[in-house]
């Protein structure tokens, strides 16, 4: 393995493994518990969403393996004001998302020692302690970051999927009647419920992005892309699916750790206990992952001139520094700005936030396929452009207006960068 292509497929692999399984699988059932039954359409939809955009992506990286994913693609396909605004947008989904994964962190620390996250300030400060730890590790390198991640993945995967297969069968159906517990018409539930789920699955392109980091890209992203994809999506889906079929509805909206309160009530607090570990282990992951992503999205877009070049410098490991401090500020503003809202609160809105933001990356991204590509996986990529637009109606307006005047904020920068060029 070269020094300059730090990461294998199976680095690869547990890149979009643990980028996916994160806070999603043990937070997402107490957002999806006002649906019910609704939950069990929105998750057959969105795993059949994330499939067709798993398979568009191994296809665009298998055209254009450059470091910068979505980005790159864009670019490619539409020219660089498209590019600039896939960039600007995924780069604002993934500070975003780094801000829930280390709130939903908190959640788990809170469900180990109460007394850490038993008032919003506490909650607050567990999470930036969990996301600038996690930007340390980052800054030693690509290599070090890899390696962290395939060992925090094996360590979370295993036990989630073990929980899920077993905790499956105590699923009690009444859990999930009627169909549409929510005051929305179940058009609009669905809708709803779809882009929740979606979180979850957030993070099936991730070895896209850093692809000059990766060995042999051409060949082991499309490999880790839809392997990734459906470990993820099959843990992930039996995952919550149980808990929600465990745990009252009364209680699992009120809940702070899900998960927790599912393995209590089948096992006892010894396996509260474990899973709430697990949680923490999965969170920290995720975060780690996704700290590593959002230096190399700016990293990507500074190379060709569409961000400040600071984002583009590295140190003498490769490292983006400028790239993976500016995220990590953000997010903690974001985590501050909004810790008066409860757990569940912050969490519901950071994920609609994020997840808004990065399905514009989606769907240009099935776009650029179903124009640039060829044969039968265009109509792949036609599934995977509508689920995009279909999940992006589901995010609610609130989310549809902050990532629409985020996407505004970069206008400025994107006219800056053309006047710097034309001098």
């Amino acid at each position: 393995m070269s020094h300059s292509r730090p990461l294998g497929l199976w680095s690869a692999t547990a890149l979009v493994v643990g980028s996916m399984i994160g806070s999603g699988v043990f937070l997402l059932p107490a957002s999806l518990a006002p649906y019910g039954g609704v939950s069990l359409l929105g998750w057959a939809v969105t795993l059949t969403g994330a499939l067709a955009l798993a398979l568009v992506f191994a296809k665009l990286a298998m055209r254009w393996p450059h470091t910068g994913g979505p980005y790159v693609y864009a670019r490619q396909a539409f020219g660089d004001l498209p590019g600039f605004l896939v960039a600007w947008s995924y780069w604002v989904a993934i500070w975003a998302a780094n801000a829930a994964i280390a709130i939903a962190f908190a959640g788990s620390v809170g469900a180990l020692i109460p007394a850490a996250t038993a008032t919003p300030v506490r909650a607050a400060a567990c999470a930036l302690a969990a996301l600038w730890l996690c930007t340390g590790i980052n800054l030693l390198g690509v290599r070090e970051a890899g390696r962290m991640q395939l060992l925090l993945t094996a360590l979370k995967f295993l036990p989630l999927l073990a929980f899920a297969c077993i905790a499956i069968w105590f699923v009690d159906g009444r859990h999930f009647v009627p169909l549409n517990p929510s005051a929305e018409p179940l058009p609009h539930a669905i809708n709803a419920s779809v882009t929740l789920a979606l979180w979850a699955l957030l993070g099936l392109e991730a070895a896209t992005v850093p692809a000059g980091a990766i060995t042999d890209a051409e060949r082991t992203i499309p490999r880790a892309t839809v392997l990734g994809t459906l470990l993820a999506g099959i843990a992930t889906v039996l995952a919550v699916t149980a808990v929600i079929g465990i745990v009252p509805a009364a209680q699992l909206r009120e809940s702070q750790a899900p998960m927790v309160d599912a393995a209590r009530m089948l096992w006892g607090s010894w396996a509260g206990t474990g899973i709430a570990l697990v949680a923490a282990v999965s969170c920290f992951g995720a975060l780690n992952g996704w700290v590593l992503i959002s230096a190399h999205v700016s990293l990507a877009a500074a190379q060709d001139g569409l961000l400040p070049t600071r984002f583009a410098r590295v140190n003498k490991t490769a490292t983006p520094v400028f790239g993976i401090l500016a995220s990590s500020v953000l997010a903690s503003v974001l985590v501050l700005s909004n810790f008066s809202r409860s757990l569940v609160g912050l969490f519901t809105f950071s994920i609609l936030l994020s997840t808004a933001a990065t399905l514009l990356p989606y769907l240009v991204g099935s776009l650029a396929w179903l124009l640039r590509g060829s044969g039968a996986t265009r109509l792949v990529a036609l599934l995977a452009g509508a689920y995009s637009t279909y999940a992006l109606i589901g995010s609610g307006h609130e989310a549809l207006l902050w990532g629409g005047a985020l996407m505004l904020a970069g206008l400025p920068i994107w006219l800056w960068m053309r006047r710097v060029k034309v001098r």
